[in-house]
């Protein structure tokens, strides 16, 4: 091959036509490949395809090896070492492109190019290990978070995890542009300061909402899973990010709020409620005689009491209040108001339902009625009030 590559530019240079040679060398530089040997080719070959297959099976190796891990009971170190398979693999071929390209003769610049793109990727499997690893500190966070009950630690460890890998890339760039292209990070950092700074100035809403996740997470109005209503919208808190908080209404649609309104604004937690307290209004006509009323008041306490009903209340700390409370404008009220333990919605639908039904049951048997809006219209010809229509017709007639 060597022998080839120097007859052909022997003939290129003795050719009669000057441009034919011009053309053929003045653009490239065949120092490489007339000084190379047949060996040093078949070498390169051999050192990419041993890297290759070298590096495929230590792939599969260490990846056959964590399941195995995993399977019996050490999902620590089955991450771990899942974790390496892909840089090892990597890390083998750049291995093998190594050593089969020193048998390959480069002048100082080429060599020096080849050099850095082999530290790149050098660099590149470290990098993408360390990367990889952030899934070892996630596991072990998740297992110390799965033995606690806050929900405060399961929303910061995504949020750990996030911060790590941006970490690691950071770091790899800022190495790579020093070591490899010899950039000076000291201006780039200053230049990044800057830049920094006005992007701050340009981006304070997004600032505002950063802090208000800091704000939530560390103040814990609400987390993941609770209900809460916020600025109308009642539903089920799906995902707490940098920017913002998803809301699952009751309706099935989902409300995006900035995590910076959270701040400044009422949040209503319905997860966070101890009981659901009921106010209830029972209303009877003014014709009902005192008599009436106060079995109405007896009747009430009554079904409050019965068991069934009674079950769901905290008779020391919340005892129901029934009292005769109100003369209203076309009834007479009996105020009732209970708190329902525990504060599920559904059972306190139940309960409320079954309160209602022996309410109208025992009302009925006692023949009590409830009132309804009414109005009483007096005609002048009514002999109950006569005598006040005759005195203010007297009265008119005077004056």
């Amino acid at each position: 091959m060597t022998s080839a590559i120097h007859l052909l530019a022997q003939a290129a240079t003795q050719s009669s036509e000057p441009w034919v040679g011009q053309s053929l060398l003045g653009g490239l530089r065949l120092d490489t490949l007339t000084q190379t040997g047949w060996g040093g080719w078949l070498l390169l070959l051999l050192g990419i395809l041993g890297g290759l297959i070298a590096g495929r099976a230590v792939q599969h190796f260490l990846r056959s090896l964590a399941d195995r891990l995993t399977a019996h009971g050490w999902p620590l170190r089955g991450t771990a070492v899942k974790s390496l398979a892909a840089p090892a693999s990597l890390a083998l071929v750049t291995l093998g492109l190594s050593l089969g390209l020193s048998g390959v003769k480069m002048s100082a610049e080429l060599n020096g190019l080849v050099l850095k793109v082999l530290s790149f990727l050098y660099l590149l499997c470290a990098a993408w290990a360390a990367y990889n690893l952030v899934d070892l500190v996630d596991v072990a966070l998740r297992a110390i978070t799965a033995k606690t009950e806050s929900k405060l630690d399961d929303q910061i460890v995504p949020l750990i995890r996030k911060a790590l890998r941006i970490f690691v890339i950071v770091v790899f760039f800022l190495f790579v542009a020093e070591n490899i292209f010899g950039a000076d990070i000291g201006a780039w950092l200053a230049g990044l300061g800057i830049a920094g700074l006005a992007v701050s100035l340009a981006s304070q809403d997004s600032i505002k909402n950063v802090f208000g996740s800091i704000t939530i997470l560390l103040d814990r109005p609400f987390a993941m899973g609770d209900v809460i209503t916020y600025g109308g919208h009642t539903g089920t808190v799906e995902e707490i990010g940098f920017r913002s908080t998803r809301i699952r209404t009751l309706e099935g649609g989902v409300v995006t709020v900035p995590n910076s309104k959270f701040v400044d604004s009422d949040v209503l937690n319905i997860t966070r409620r101890q009981r659901i307290r009921r106010v209830l209004d029972v209303t009877i006509p003014y014709d009902t005689p005192p008599e009436k009323v106060d079995q109405a008041v007896q009747i009430i306490k009554d079904i409050l009491a019965a068991p069934e009903i009674a079950s769901a209340f905290d008779l020391e700390k919340f005892p129901p209040r029934v009292v005769f409370d109100e003369f209203n404008a076309a009834s007479l009220n009996i105020k009732v108001m209970y708190w329902h333990h525990p504060p599920d919605f559904w059972m306190f639908m139940n309960h409320r339902q079954e309160f209602n039904r022996r309410l109208l049951r025992a009302f009925a048997d006692a023949g009590i009625e409830f009132a309804f809006p009414t109005q009483t219209v007096y005609l002048a010809g009514d002999v109950k009030r006569e005598l006040a229509v005759k005195i203010e017709r007297t009265s008119e007639t005077i004056q």
